[in-house]
């Protein structure tokens, strides 16, 4: 039986993309097939390269962003450079940037002016806060973005707010550029159009902020900070077992507290009892109602807890480390794990998590030098050597 070929396979993609929302983008467009050209500056690139050194020596964020990828290193504020993308471009199906706002349209790079002049080409601009408002012009980092979307407010414990562990605004707005893409793709398969697509980091994560915000624009009280537990299930919390380690229980429903109470916590009489048999009163009496549950959990190691809580249909999980992950039994039977080529020798990764049945597997090609593909991608624009000397003797291209 013959294997589907990867699903964007002869699509090709220009970037002009830093930091994470659009260089996470464009890597799920290349893990599913498509070429991804991506430009760079010649003072040292994306700067996410040099965020830090912790994968052998890369940055941790621009391997886990940009393989896949060709990386061309050009000069855009040389009328030289500049020229050298627009035909990058105009040989292209998508154009994806995320440089500073105005930045793009100032180069004549923005999704408005690149779809009149091609109009098959999906070109996608990203920014913080859009690209009008009392907003548009202000820095937008991730943190000030989880901020300013009140992702910050509901996260934390009741003493102190805190960003979420990860750049949950850029990922948002990579995620909506990746699907945005991929809608403009099939209208263009049937229009014969592309068009612009444009991505707010704001309005990607207040999006995601759907349950606090519908809570509270229509009547509700602001979110109360409850650390790990639930701010209306109970019990449904981390709790600390014999041996040091922490267990998250769940409990959805009644049927189930009953279970906890007789089975795990090896107290029935809670099971009836008015102040805990409803979740409306175990929530009213959550002190209470943790205690006892932390009672219990005390007196097991994690594995026993587990267990336990397993063999009484309890929902339940370790409270693992990033080390834990990297190691997690359920990643290691589904064989999620790759190694992807980078300058350094091969780099541990995680397939994507989109899996197509049928067709070839997910593209995961090297993580790029700066400018590795920069000769090879100008000559097959039909550059000579003498041409490409001449650029990189005067700064244009690396």
């Amino acid at each position: 039986m013959s294997t589907q070929p990867l699903p964007l396979e002869g699509i090709t993609v220009v970037a002009v993309e830093q930091a994470v929302s659009a260089p996470f983008a464009t890597r799920q467009l290349a893990d599913l097939g498509a070429r991804v050209v991506k430009v760079e500056r010649l003072d040292g690139g994306d700067f996410a390269r040099g965020y830090d050194t912790a994968a052998r020596g890369l940055a941790s964020h621009f391997v886990w962003c940009n393989r896949g990828k060709e990386s061309v290193a050009l000069d855009l504020k040389d009328p030289r450079g500049l020229d050298v993308l627009r035909r990058l471009v105009a040989d292209a199906d998508v154009f994806v940037q995320n440089l500073a706002q105005g930045a793009a349209a100032r180069l004549g790079l923005d999704a408005a002016t690149l779809c009149a002049a091609h109009p098959r080409l999906v070109a996608v601009d990203i920014s913080g806060y859009g690209a009008g408002g009392p907003y548009a012009h202000k820095r937008a980092y991730d943190m000030l973005v989880q901020c300013e979307a009140g992702l910050v407010s509901v996260t934390g414990t009741p003493e102190r707010a805190v960003k979420a562990g990860i750049p949950a605004a850029d990922i948002a707005a990579a995620m909506y550029a990746f699907s945005g893409v991929l809608a403009a793709l099939v209208r263009r398969g049937t229009t014969g159009r592309g068009g612009p697509v444009e991505i707010s980091m704001l309005e990607a994560l207040a999006e995601w902020l759907g349950h606090p915000l519908h809570h509270v624009m229509h009547g509700g009280t602001e979110p109360a900070r409850t650390g790990v537990a639930h701010a209306v299930i109970a019990p449904y919390d981390a709790y600390d077992t014999a041996d040091g380690g922490q267990v998250l229980l769940s409990v959805q429903n009644d049927r189930e507290w009953r279970r906890l109470a007789e089975l795990v916590l090896g107290r029935p009489e809670l099971a009836h009892d008015p102040d805990f048999a409803t979740n409306a009163a175990r929530v009213a009496h959550r002190s209470r109602t943790d205690e006892a549950v932390a009672r219990a959990m005390a007196a097991f190691t994690a594995d026993e807890a587990v267990a336990r809580l397993e063999a009484a249909g309890i929902a339940c999980a370790r409270i693992n480390t990033v080390a834990d992950v990297a190691a997690h039994p359920q990643l290691a039977a589904r064989g999620r794990w790759r190694e992807v080529e980078s300058p350094v020798g091969p780099l541990r990764a995680l397939l994507p998590p989109i899996n197509l049945g049928g067709g070839q597997e997910a593209y995961m090609g090297a993580v790029p030098a700066l400018g590795e593909h920069t000769c090879a991608t100008l000559r097959a624009l039909g550059m000579t050597d003498e041409q490409l000397a001449e650029l990189r003797r005067d700064g244009v291209i690396a």
